[in-house]
């Protein structure tokens, strides 16, 4: 029986365009993701580096670039947050069948351009939905790291055949359901989390 709900953010109640940053970027040089462009946008997600760093890190790389540019070209993956999700999930939390959580891989200038792309009120109401709202930067740890879905088990004394993680990469549950956790690989475009009830 499913007594927690662990829901990812992006494309599950936000839309994202994951594509638009390199897009982007590639307009001030970038040709392909390299190894060293992945290490720098995961340790500025796990936290490992103040925005002020990540940003001079893709200048040096795009020694044309501007800091504006290079914050609005990591910034274009932020799309809506459909207001019918908001009201889903505010509706599950009323209903208080479930513990809910939030655990999603996202960094500093994401999370600021999700409060002014939502508004402030409205990323409220979403950020009082849940129990605890998980952020990778400020745990230091990153999905698909064991580690972290290991630590929201333990801190929230949650058993993981009791609990649903829904996410929509592949990557992300499968990490996930080693654990026991039970999985929901939301497919983006054609399925939605409204649908959450028929998965649980």
């Amino acid at each position: 029986m499913i007594k927690n709900i662990i829901f990812d953010f992006g494309d599950i109640f936000i839309n994202l365009d994951k594509q638009a940053p390199l897009l982007e970027m590639s307009k001030f040089g970038l040709t392909q993701m390299t190894p060293e462009l992945d290490a720098i946008f995961k340790d500025y997600e796990m936290g490992l580096m103040e925005s002020d760093t990540f940003i001079n890190a893709l200048q040096s790389i795009f020694n044309d670039a501007s800091r504006a540019q290079i914050i609005a070209a990591w910034n274009s993956i932020i799309l809506d947050f459909p207001e019918e999700r908001l009201t889903f999930i505010e509706q599950l939390k009323k209903e208080n069948r479930y513990r809910l959580f939030l655990l999603s891989n996202t960094n500093d200038l994401h999370i600021e351009q999700v409060k002014k792309s939502m508004g402030l009120e409205r990323f409220k109401r979403f950020q009082n939905c849940f129990e605890q709202f998980y952020l990778s930067q400020e745990l230091k740890m990153r999905k698909p790291n064991s580690n972290i879905y290991e630590f929201v088990l333990h801190e929230n004394n949650l058993v993981a055949n009791e609990t649903l993680f829904i996410d929509d990469s592949k990557e992300n549950t499968l990490s996930a359901s080693k654990l026991g956790i039970l999985c929901w690989n939301l497919q983006v475009g054609k399925e939605d989390v409204l649908e959450t009830l028929n998965h649980l």
